[in-house]
């Protein structure tokens, strides 16, 4: 069954049914041999090519995933720069097919939570207006915000594109007012060119820093380290799926297939690293990184002292043998075995106490001398 281009590639993952547009718009996508037309039907027949890159056409896309990623200031939402600056695909895992869609913008100077997935649909689903997907950011706002302001945010203003407005604003837990700068946290549920700052700088007041800290249903929190990403939980997959009413089945999850799973839900390793091995318990470990001594399991201890007594000559509590030395001198007694010092019944490393007792030596003679 054939379908438009721009739904056919974007549900393949190549694009969004935006970007593909623009695409056909530069010129940059081929079918058959021709240039691709807005609006043309295309099916798994066909023979796509984008840049000169042949695409592969298999119908059934891989399941939808999503990528909780934390921008930093700095960062750019682009694939390629010019001038070598730093991007946020940079760190992204690769795909077996397809590639990652960024969910929305962030300029350079915005940080905070940033979506990626796989799914075209579902990108398109999350940045059209129609659906009002709210996104709520945490704002520095340097100036006086009275509740004119904040009432004529909530009315709408007219901006250059259109009017535009708030559907929230909050103070911060922790402001009283009184300070030149003040945390605010505001909800907009549409995704233009800098909307956020244009509305603040309307009414004669400057943004010093802005952090989106949710998208829809998926919060950033506070276990993402800047620049890093994690897997969403298939509790925050399917709560985006329902946010913009895309069914299971045309995100590519069948009855008996899971989301991809990103560890347990609030878990904080990067995504594409394994996760970190199983620390071994303390009573496994007979020694510290640093040298030194732990704390040895109770049947290692046992089983270390009845070897010790079972040696021939030796008995528990037993004196240390004379020195070799001479001299007469008794050596001082052994100390007694603790669990610090038992050596766990290791015999490739054992210790001075365990090693069998040698025969005292006779003292020498003195030297004859000649008369």
């Amino acid at each position: 069954m054939s379908e438009r281009i721009q739904k056919f590639l974007a549900t393949l993952g190549v694009a969004s049914r935006r970007e593909v547009e623009r695409m056909v718009e530069d010129g940059r996508i081929e079918v058959n041999g021709k240039p691709a037309e807005a609006g043309q039907h295309i099916d798994q027949d066909d023979k796509v090519r984008i840049d000169g890159r042949s695409i592969a056409m298999q119908r059934k896309a891989e399941p939808a995933r999503v990528l909780i990623y934390k921008k930093r200031t700095g960062e750019l939402v682009t694939r390629d720069d010019p001038e070598g600056r730093r991007t946020v695909f940079r760190k992204l895992p690769k795909l077996g097919s397809g590639r990652w869609i960024a969910i929305g913008r962030l300029d350079i100077n915005t940080s905070g939570l940033l979506l990626f997935t796989n799914h075209g649909e579902l990108a398109r689903r999350l940045t059209h207006p129609s659906f009002e997907v709210p996104r709520t950011y945490a704002v520095r706002i340097l100036g006086t915000v009275d509740d004119a302001v904040i009432a004529r945010w909530k009315a709408g203003v007219e901006l250059e594109d259109g009017k535009a407005k708030f559907e929230r604003v909050e103070a911060g837990v922790n402001e009283d007012g009184e300070g030149a700068n003040q945390w605010f946290h505001v909800t907009v549920r549409e995704g233009r060119n800098r909307l956020v700052r244009r509305l603040i700088e309307s009414q004669k007041l400057q943004v010093s820093r802005l952090i989106r800290i949710s998208y829809g249903p998926v919060e950033l929190g506070r276990g993402i380290k800047s620049g890093t990403a994690r897997e969403a939980t298939p509790a925050e997959l399917l709560a985006l799926l329902d946010a913009v009413r895309l069914s299971e089945a045309d995100a590519g999850l069948d009855a008996g297939r899971k989301p991809v799973r990103g560890g347990k839900s609030g878990a904080r390793h990067v995504a594409g690293k394994p996760p970190a091995p199983r620390r071994r318990r303390a009573d496994d470990r007979e020694e510290a990184d640093d040298g030194r001594p732990r704390r040895a399991s109770r049947d290692a201890v046992r089983a270390g002292a009845k070897a010790r007594d079972a040696r021939p000559g030796r008995a528990s509590g037993d004196a240390r043998p004379a020195s070799r030395s001479g001299g007469g001198k008794s050596a001082a007694p052994a100390r007694a075995s603790s669990p610090r010092s038992a050596g766990a019944g290791k015999p490739a490393s054992r210790r001075r106490d365990d090693r069998p007792a040698s025969p005292p030596q006779k003292p020498r003679r003195p030297p004859r001398t000649r008369r």
